[in-house]
């Protein structure tokens, strides 16, 4: 892993977690993990990129507000984009994917190879918009096997908030974004101290946030190097965990709803895989 000054590693690894649990974990869907699960990725990467200037901060993102239906507190829309389109709206930036490759690789988690990195964001590139955003996490799919990337083009007054984990970053344009799904997280006002208001996002010219996102696809052997390994469940009822992949959240506070219903969770027998998949 490089050492740049303009990344930051946020630790994310010490948890809120609710009674009667112990720890958080995470199951997939997918036939091949039908039996496993793994912990939340302890760590919140930051990069403070220079690549996008304001002219093509702008463009791209009336792009994306132009393809996408955001009305009210906490809609999310996404609208596929290709490289090509995104260097017709920015035709000032050099080679836009390998800037967001070098970015992503400073945080190290596909390795050392640029080129993990550079076909990860060739394979898929979404628009991203919203306003503001109630707690919430990202797991059906394969998303449990994910981590996520967003580089913010538009956003103002508003942080990245992590609840159960302790994090709150101040976003700004150009920031990239690294961080697991599977924890709830939203997109708060820094004065509303981490709760997701919807009234603080009714009015005003920053109502609305927009942003590039993709998927980092990790194999089990990138999770074992990064401290999260796909373990038999039974590991992970042992160590009192809760399954992420079926808990709901309070869209505000992102408390988890009802808790005690979630006790046989991280049991084979309650296995939840989708048959389609793997």
């Amino acid at each position: 892993m490089r050492s740049n000054p303009a990344h930051r590693i946020i630790a994310a690894d010490v948890h809120a977690v609710p009674k009667p649990f112990h720890a958080f974990a995470v199951r997939s869907d997918e036939a091949r993990h039908a039996s496993d699960a793994r912990a939340p990725y302890g760590r919140v990467h930051l990069v403070r990129t220079g690549f996008l200037d304001a002219g093509s901060l702008a463009s791209i993102a009336a792009e994306a507000y132009a393809q996408m239906t955001i009305e009210a507190f906490s809609d999310i829309d996404y609208a596929a984009t290709t490289l090509d389109d995104l260097a017709a709206a920015a035709p000032r930036v050099r080679d836009l994917a390998g800037q967001i490759a070098g970015a992503l690789q400073l945080t190290g988690v596909l390795g050392d190879e640029f080129a993990s990195y550079r076909s990860s964001v060739a394979t898929r590139i979404d628009h991203l918009g919203c306003c503001g955003a109630g707690f919430h996490n990202d797991v059906g799919r394969h998303w449990s096997c994910c981590l996520f990337w967003n580089l913010a083009l538009d956003v103002a007054d508003v942080e990245f908030v992590m609840p159960h984990a302790g994090v709150r970053l101040a976003l700004a344009p150009g920031d990239l974004l690294v961080f697991d799904p599977a924890m709830a997280h939203g997109l708060c006002r820094p004065d509303d101290a981490g709760q997701a208001v919807a009234s603080s996002f009714e009015a005003g010219d920053h109502r609305r946030q927009a942003f590039l996102t993709g998927e980092l696809l990790l194999t089990d052997a990138h999770w074992a190097a990064l401290g999260a390994p796909w373990l038999p469940v039974e590991e992970h009822e042992r160590r009192g965990a809760l399954d992420l992949m079926v808990a709901e959240f309070d869209e505000r506070s992102g408390a988890i709803k009802r808790p005690a219903a979630l006790r046989d969770g991280m049991k084979r027998s309650t296995c939840h895989v989708d048959a389609s998949s793997g």
